[in-house]
């Protein structure tokens, strides 16, 4: 109705009245004592009028006499009651009997006013009736909205993704929502009185228990904590949980008597966390592993060494820092595959980690580089010791794909403290010292000693000269002719490059061409002596109109560049030296990693017009399959067997006779490397080879001397024609 019982007025009422009378005089007495109020007021003329109304319309309160000759006021509320008619009903008559009035009352009238009346009382029951109407409305409206709240309660408290439950005094379960069900396998009923302890995992119950009594003194904030709850079952794993606790008001608990829980002292949330929990797991262990071998990353080694060299130093201990790295993993990714390479090196990490210590920390630096901490170490014995078992395992033949691979291992060993006394030092000094074991021949371990650091002195000297080379344009072509055996005419030259060192001299390429692979600054050297050689020997055949053969030798390293072919295409067009001219000569250890790769390469050159030559055969490859596989024109046997003859005991004459009847057979064309005396040109004459090349042929020299050379032997040519 809009007003609250504490300040109702029948003046401000906004209410509906019907009046019931048999009477008009007694309607019209009824109206004019409560027109003042301003009421709403409708009136029936009988009881079976009263009764039409009363169906048709909405009523707040009926005044109702009870002597009406059609349908008596008892009738009418009986037809009230029949319908569901809920409203107030007073009762106005002249009939006062006792059981006229028990009868009314039976009927569940609010008051009886008899006939005749004042207007005071008139109004005053009037009053009094709607007043308790009124907070009847408003005691019914609250019991439905505790109804509401409550049903809302339950609905938010069940559905919520979280456990909500309830602690007594004792720690007992005196509440918990349906999702327990879902997370942890209990039903409520198994729970219920329960001590909440049951569902704690034991290494956490601690933890709880003061986390418990926290939350139950905390008035404000509670507790919030990380624990473990078991699942249902001896086989499930336990799940982690967000709990947050706070302490019970039980003067503002709503619900005591409908809940049951009263007599508890705490309620809290319990959030599964598991996934989350695991998501930071994982992403921790990324962050610190390699996620091929699982094995610690280098973070993760840097971080354990940081502890391990504190440890050392407190209890003035040894420890080793080990730096291992695969013997002839790469050809084995190069040749098979990468796929082969990570399986094998998922089996190496298994293998290595079978011969280790509980305490020591093997990792994955890159590539199939490892890394391996030894902490605690009584003598450099030990780190010998597993160094020998680690050399010992990897030699045994790895099963992987149904293949059986081999690999060997080189270690460098760095001691602390004598071989360095912080993180970076001991790793770089163990890394200096494998490659010593590499440059030894591999397969084996050794100590980092002070004199390497020397060598790598010199090794970042020789780089950095490498490269001021390069800038300066301290790098020259060099040229040694190729003469034609039968007639002894100069028909081609290889370009040879040197190094012109402004303090040194001129320096050959044994001294750092090896090295210029290894830092790949021998694709900007490879390119410059390219363009140089190309470009000279263009200009002497314009000048002397003699056809020459341009040899150039290019590493495996330049090979494997991809653009190669482009590069080579285009300097040849640039220069506009002849492409039936220019000879690739490539030495056997060119194919020991990709031959179908580098077949492919070769064959888009020789369609170019291009020639292709084996340089220093029969010391590299140890198959000839690549002489079916690849289109190539020249065979140069290796000057190790030239010069031997003619000494036959040693059999190296033999040698030479066997690759010359094979290059016959394979119509190729033959040049003897290495021809230093008259002797041994005669002998390669004898044998059919076509071309000879060294010291006896010609030296190398600087360009415009081999041209003086070349213009020489054609006025001896002219003059003999002459």
């Amino acid at each position: 109705m809009g007003h609250s019982s504490q300040s109702f007025s029948l003046k401000e009422a906004d209410v509906a009245i019907l009046a019931v009378d048999d009477e008009p005089r007694m309607l019209d007495s009824l109206l004019a004592c409560l027109k003042p109020y301003r009421l709403n007021i409708d009136t029936a003329l009988g009881g079976a009028r009263a009764c039409e109304k009363l169906l048709a319309g909405h009523y707040d309160l009926v005044l109702l006499d009870l002597n009406m000759p059609d349908i008596d006021g008892h009738q009418v509320l009986e037809f009230a009651a029949e319908h569901g008619l809920r409203c107030p009903f007073i009762v106005v008559s002249g009939e006062s009997s006792f059981d006229a009035v028990t009868k009314a009352l039976r009927h569940g009238v609010s008051d009886y006013l008899k006939k005749p009346y004042s207007v005071d009382e008139l109004v005053t029951t009037v009053s009094n009736v709607l007043q308790q109407q009124l907070l009847q409305k408003e005691h019914n409206l609250m019991q439905l909205r505790l109804q509401q709240s409550e049903g809302l309660h339950r609905y938010i408290v069940n559905s919520s993704p979280d456990i909500i439950f309830m602690l007594d005094k004792r720690g007992r379960i005196t509440f918990i929502n349906e999702k327990v069900e879902a997370l942890l396998g209990y039903k409520r009923s198994e729970l219920i009185g329960r001590p909440c302890l049951n569902l704690i995992d034991h290494e956490d119950r601690n933890k709880a228990i003061y986390y418990y009594h926290k939350g139950a003194a905390e008035s404000q904030g509670g507790a919030n904590f990380e624990i473990c709850l078991r699942r249902k079952g001896p086989s499930h794993l336990p799940r982690h949980f967000d709990i947050t606790l706070f302490p019970v008001d039980n003067s503002q608990l709503v619900a005591d008597h409908i809940s049951g829980v009263s007599g508890s002292v705490i309620y809290g949330a319990a959030r599964d966390i598991t996934e989350q929990k695991e998501a930071e797991e994982f992403i921790s262990f990324q962050a610190y592993h390699d996620t091929l071998t699982r094995l610690p990353n280098r973070a993760l080694f840097k971080d354990r060494l940081s502890l391990a060299i504190n440890q050392a130093t407190r209890n003035k201990q040894m420890l080793a820092v080990m730096f291992l790295d695969l013997d002839r993993f790469k050809n084995i990714n190069d040749t098979l595959g990468h796929s082969i390479g990570d399986l094998l090196l998922e089996k190496v990490a298994r293998r290595l980690e079978l011969v280790l210590r509980s305490g020591d920390t093997l990792s994955r630096f890159g590539g199939d580089e490892f890394t391996l901490l030894l902490p605690a170490l009584n003598s450099n014995q030990d780190a010998m010791q597993i160094a020998e078992k680690i050399i010992a395992t990897l030699r045994e033949p790895f099963d992987v794909d149904g293949m059986q691979l081999f690999v060997g291992v080189s270690i460098g060993i760095a001691l602390y403290p004598e071989s360095g006394s912080n993180i970076e030092q001991l790793i770089k000094n163990a890394d200096q010292a494998m490659y010593h074991v590499k440059e030894r021949g591999k397969d084996g371990y050794c100590f980092y000693a002070a004199s390497m650091s020397d060598d790598l002195s010199r090794q970042v000297k020789l780089e950095r000269d490498l490269r001021v080379a390069l800038e300066a344009n301290q790098f020259v072509v060099y040229y040694q002719p190729l003469i034609e055996i039968a007639t002894g005419a100069i028909v081609g030259v290889e370009a040879l490059v040197r190094w012109q060192h402004p303090e040194r001299g001129v320096i050959c390429p044994v001294e750092f061409i090896t090295f210029a692979e290894e830092t790949r600054l021998i694709n900007e050297i490879g390119r410059r002596v390219l363009v140089a050689a190309c470009t000279e020997v263009k200009r002497w055949i314009d000048i002397t109109g003699h056809k020459l053969r341009l040899a150039v030798n290019f590493s495996p390293v330049q090979m494997d560049d991809q653009d190669f072919v482009d590069l080579l295409h285009s300097v040849l067009q640039e220069t506009g030296f002849p492409v039936e001219m220019f000879e690739l000569e490539l030495t056997e250890n060119t194919f020991i990693h990709n031959l179908d790769h580098i077949a492919g390469k070769i064959e888009r050159l020789v369609d170019h017009g291009m020639t292709v030559a084996i340089d220093d055969f029969g010391t590299g490859y140890s198959s000839l399959n690549y002489l079916n596989k690849l289109p190539i024109h020249t065979l140069k046997i290796d000057r190790c067997f030239i010069q031997q003859i003619p000494n036959l005991e040693d059999g190296s004459s033999c040698v030479v006779n066997a690759i010359t009847a094979m290059a016959k057979g394979l119509h190729l064309n033959i040049v003897a490397e290495g021809v230093e005396t008259r002797e041994q040109l005669d002998y390669v004459r004898e044998l059919g080879c076509n071309e000879a090349q060294g010291f006896y042929c010609g030296r190398p020299q600087p360009g415009e001397a081999v041209l003086d050379l070349i213009a020489a032997q054609q006025q001896l040519s002219l003059g003999s024609l002459a």
